[in-house]
């Protein structure tokens, strides 16, 4: 029996298998890309998942930008936007471990003085 000499190596299976994962990291990306707001979030070791469906969900970015609803406000608008919510609305703060603390107490000053309370803060879980 006589050995083959390999001249040359087959490159199309390897160029299929690249496709295919440049197509699913492309998806990925579409999918990891709309709608999120980046904020990182502190951890607690009782986070739970949340549900936003019936909520109004409040950002605070670490620059000190805030946003109802992925909707950017200034500070002076907060009280008139939220008059356009009812008391027992449910409302979830997203607050950036970085931002400045005076922001985060005037916003629950001005939840507390709109009498809201059904207030959450959002945490990432601790591992």
């Amino acid at each position: 029996m006589q050995i083959k000499k390999f001249d040359s190596i087959n490159v199309v299976p390897f160029i299929d298998i690249m496709l295919v994962l440049l197509v699913i990291v492309l998806t990925t990306a579409t999918f990891v890309a709309k709608g999120i707001i980046p904020v990182d979030l502190p951890t607690s070791k009782t986070a739970t998942p949340q549900d936003d469906k019936k909520n109004l969900t409040i950002t605070i970015k670490e620059n000190g930008d805030i946003l109802f609803d992925k909707t950017m406000i200034s500070v002076d608008d907060i009280k008139k936007e939220l008059s356009k919510y009812e008391a027992q609305t449910p409302i979830h703060i997203n607050c950036d471990k970085e931002a400045k603390f005076d922001l985060f107490v005037s916003l629950l000053d001005t939840l507390e003085e709109k009498e809201f309370k059904n207030l959450g803060i959002i945490t990432k879980k601790s591992k």
